[in-house]
């Protein structure tokens, strides 16, 4: 099986998109919007070996080191790298640095078999809120907090002048969504605001670039997910239940399906009155995510 390598695309002037095929367990995106005398850096990669190539990425592009690097949320594929890229700043929501260090190497705990390389935990130093603009030059990089998403503390990363949206794990391309640690009610509410960015350019947290036609797809998967929980909870199945009699239908082709199962556990929560973001038992999801994939332990392929 040939490996795809690594690319960087460049979707507007001094915007830079780093992606890593094929999208699928912790091989993400990231990105660096660069004036040629600063650099910000959106994102890292889940290995040592994988945050050094994204550093030479940077580099090779003729963009100076990052001074800044914003985390759209804490998971490690988004966040290992960090000390690649010391001294810089590390930005991110104020959730997402609470989240970071509560995790701490919890990924080379899921995947022991992988080899992370030298992982140094680099929570963000900078924390904010509800919204934070950084400029790069004259690039105005605004940094959103959609609520409760992907995880409780997601950040968006919005050129508005380049019409150019970092999603994070918001969107994935290709992938099916993952909701584990966040929400289904929130995800909803995030398509919203990003389709309120009229963005042209969509840089999704795994996969290929694409447009917003991608957060309608997403928003038809979130809807299936909430309906199928509402059927099977009323049917008295559990989520693992309700997820091997589902017909996936258009999203049959979506890389990580048994993530169904894992977005099913959360629906439940929700529909039991559970707060959005509320912790769910990992390793529980973990064991049915992995009997969803016939069996088989679900692979880091960083």
């Amino acid at each position: 099986m040939t490996v795809e390598k690594p690319y960087a695309v460049q979707p507007a002037a001094g915007v830079y998109a780093y992606v890593q095929p094929d999208g699928g367990w912790c091989l993400n995106n990231a990105g660096w919007v660069s004036d040629g005398g600063q650099t910000l850096l959106v994102d890292t990669a889940a290995t040592e070996r994988r945050a050094l190539a994204l550093r030479e990425a940077v580099l090779a592009a003729g963009s100076p080191l990052p001074r800044t690097v914003v985390n759209t949320h804490h998971h490690g594929d988004h966040t290992y790298g960090n000390a690649a890229f010391a001294p810089a700043l590390i930005v991110g929501h104020d959730n997402a640095r609470a989240e970071q260090l509560a995790a701490g190497h919890q990924l080379e705990l899921i995947w022991p078999a992988t080899d992370f390389g030298a992982i140094e935990i680099t929570p963000p130093d900078l924390t904010y809120n509800d919204r934070l603009t950084l400029h790069v030059g004259e690039t105005e990089v605004r940094v959103l907090h959609p609520g409760v998403a992907h995880t409780t503390g997601d950040s968006v990363v919005w050129l508005p002048a380049q019409g150019v949206v970092f999603t994070g794990d918001l969107v994935f391309a290709g992938g099916t969504p993952f909701l584990a640690m966040g929400s289904l009610a929130g995800s909803l509410r995030a398509l919203e605001l990003l389709r309120s960015l009229d963005a042209e350019t969509v840089v999704p947290g795994h996969g290929p670039l694409t447009g917003p036609a991608a957060y309608a797809a997403t928003e038809r998967y979130l809807r299936y997910v909430g309906e199928l929980a509402r059927d099977g909870r009323d049917r008295g199945q559990t989520p693992l239940e309700t997820a091997r009699g589902a017909d996936l239908g258009e999203f049959a082709a979506w890389r990580e399906s048994e993530r169904l199962v894992a977005n099913l556990h959360r629906a439940y929560a929700e529909l039991a009155g559970e707060p959005e973001g509320a912790p769910l038992d990992i390793m529980a999801v973990l064991r049915d995510m992995t009997v969803m994939n016939g069996g088989t332990p679900i692979l880091c392929h960083a």
